[in-house]
Parts: C-alpha cells; structure tokens; sequence
C-alpha cells in the first residue's frame, strides 16, 4: 500500500477514536501525557493536510505568467489572439446539424457548460435538466448549459433529436464519428471548441463535463469569481500528473515512441469536467491542427494546452472518474461527483433543495473532512 495513504488513513482513524473518546467521556481514556500528546499532533496534522492543502492549491501552486521563448508556442498564441470565425458562421454551422447559433445572446455570459451526451441519452438529459442544470445565474452573472451531442444513426433518432432541440433550446449536434472509436471524443471536443469560438465568444469561461457528472455551479462559478490571478490561460481541473503513454501495439489508443518519445504524457486535467477560459478556447483549438496522437480526449487536450504554453491547475475539489458518496454539506464543496444516473441525480438534487442551507457546525465539518479525506486519499493512491 502507498505510504501516504497508509499515514493518512492512520492519522484518520486515530483522530476519530480520539474525538469519540471526548464525546463520550469515557473512563478508559486516560492517556498518559506523551500519548495525548501524540493524538493531538496527529489531529493537528490530520487537519493541516486536509484543509491546508486548498490554501496551498490557490495561492502557492497557481502557474505563474509565462515568458514564452519557444517559437511554436508564440506562434500557437499569436494565431490564437487574431483567430475570427465570426466572418465564416454560415459555412461553420455546415458542421453541425442542430447550429443552435443564437445560444450565446447574452453579452455578459460568465459560464458556459458544454455537456457531452449520447444521442441515446434522453432520460439522463432529462434528469440533468430537472436538477443542476436547471440554473441560469451564478451571484448573479448569467451563465448558460447547452447539450453537445454527436451523430445519429437513423433517420428516425434524427427526427427525434430535433424534436427534443425545439422543445428545449439547449442543444448542439455535430457531424462527427462514432463515440466507440478513439478518435470520436476527440474529434467532438474540438468541434465543441470551434463551435464556442464562432458561435459563444463572449463567454468568459467554458466548462466541458459529461451527463453522467453532477456539477455544483455555485460552487465553481463563487470560484472563479473569486479567482487571485487574471483569468486568462486559466485550465482548471482535476490534474493528471505522470501518465504513461499507450505502448502496447495492439491497443487503438497505442502512441509509439516515434510519434511521442516522452516517458509521461504531459500534465492534464481529466475530462469528466474542467474549466477553461476562452483565451485557452482559441489557443487548443489552434494548437489542436498540430496534435496528432491517438490519445483520449482530455490527454489531447493536455497536448494541445502544453503547445500553447498553458499549465494545468489542479484543483481537488473535481473528483475525476471518482463517485462521491453523497453527503449534503460535502456536495456543497465539491465541484463535481461522477457516475451520476438519472435518479441519483433526482435524489440528489431533491435532499440539497429541501435542506437548502441547513448545514450545521458539526454537520458541515463532518461533510468536508469525508469529502476532502475520499479525494485526496484518491488522489494519493496513484
């Protein structure tokens, strides 16, 4: 087992019979003072780790502004800032079936969330609709959920995707290829990003997430607002540090050392959900004409953001692939919880409406040191 989450769990365990033992004032419990001692520095530690770790992510471990020297990475950022796809909509929205190019009205848009769903879907768009996404302000500023969605079969499937599109408003379709290829997501992700640039350039962020992850917008969107730096080559998610490439031959997703000698794919955030702003919109959709790789989706954005000179921030509060039991006042903190169906999205979003704000002291610490312990022992254990 990995060190730290062995000297994690410890200090866990330790501190949790120490803090029973107190509120139950039972006889048993006399520790000589060395022992207390030792308790009470674990607890101190316990919680230094957990809670110390989010001063440390926003001020000590934010990228700082690049000097760019490389050539390619001026030119991927150059071409990036004199981008304009406003002049081609018409041929651009060739592309997509379901153009929806009025989404973006707004001129204050603050949050645009994009989220990938299978044309099959309905019933978890549905549950998405009635539950986080059912938001249209955060502290006010306006933000914006539209569907992004790929190909369908039949005409029939068709037929009825527009259907669900002049019921709802909400959605986004492209020409693109089958999700079961490797190469589906990745050709979606970049067509999303063609599509905010021509269609929503006024949104200040853009958020790509799946329809199978819960979303807590307050929580991002008091976040960003928030944010101790400018908001520009701002990429923001659960980080990815060390991935080894695909070397296996027979794999679909095999990057040979010719086409990628590095040992460790670079840093990414994974793709159940990230926040991007819309420089870094322009600068991966440019640097993506230059990526080849068979790689995921969110490693191809990785490579695509290491081209233009942008650092990945990490922020535990996205879980990643990672369920998170659900727990009010820690879904209250958390960013994002996946493997979300339908009606655990229901039950879900039913408790956080009817406890509204009723999160109490204890409640609330207990909330958070089980939501921080799960992800960051997740994040350990790697």
């Amino acid at each position: 087992m990995n060190y730290n989450v062995s000297l994690i769990g410890y200090i866990y365990d330790d501190s949790y019979s120490f803090f029973y033992c107190l509120m139950l004032q039972c006889s048993p419990c006399k520790l000589r003072t060395h022992q207390w001692c030792f308790l009470l520095f674990n607890v101190l530690l316990f919680h230094a780790l957990l809670f110390g770790a989010d001063f440390v992510e926003e001020y000590l471990l934010q990228p700082t502004p690049g000097v760019y020297t490389d050539g390619l990475v001026v030119d991927v950022r150059e071409k990036a800032r004199k981008l304009d796809l406003s002049n081609v909509r018409e041929n651009v929205s060739l592309a997509y079936p379901i153009t929806n190019p009025d989404a973006c009205r707004n001129s204050d848009l603050f949050l645009l969330t994009l989220v990938f769903s299978s044309t099959a879907n309905i019933t978890q768009r549905d549950a998405v609709r009635r539950t986080w996404a059912n938001q249209t302000l955060i502290q006010g500023f306006p933000m914006r959920i539209l569907f992004f969605l790929g190909s369908t079969e039949t005409s029939a499937a068709q037929k009825a995707l527009m259907i669900e599109s002049d019921l709802h408003g909400d959605m986004v379709q492209v020409h693109a290829v089958s999700d079961s290829s490797l190469r589906g997501p990745t050709e979606r992700t970049v067509l999303a990003l063609r599509w905010v640039i021509a269609f929503c350039p006024v949104a200040r962020f853009v958020l790509l997430t799946k329809d199978s992850v819960f979303i807590n917008l307050p929580a991002i969107g008091g976040y960003l607002l928030g944010l101790h730096r400018h908001s520009e080559d701002l990429y923001l998610g659960r980080v990815i540090q060390r991935d080894s490439p695909d070397r296996d031959p027979n794999s679909p997703g095999f990057l040979p050392p010719a086409l990628y000698p590095d040992k460790y794919l670079p840093e990414y955030c994974e793709g159940t959900a990230y926040v991007i702003s819309q420089d870094v919109v322009r600068k991966v959709y440019v640097a993506s004409a230059e990526v080849r790789a068979p790689v995921p989706a969110d490693v191809f954005v990785g490579l695509c953001a290491q081209k233009a000179g942008v650092v990945p921030t990490h922020s535990s509060r996205f879980s990643g692939e990672k369920h998170i039991r659900y727990n009010a006042c820690c879904y209250r903190y958390q960013f994002s919880s996946a493997g979300m169906e339908s009606h655990e999205l229901d039950i879900v979003w039913a408790d956080l409406g009817q406890k509204g704000e009723q999160c109490s002291l204890l409640k609330t610490y207990y909330g958070l040191v089980t939501c921080k312990a799960l992800t960051y022992l997740d994040k350990l254990s790697f």
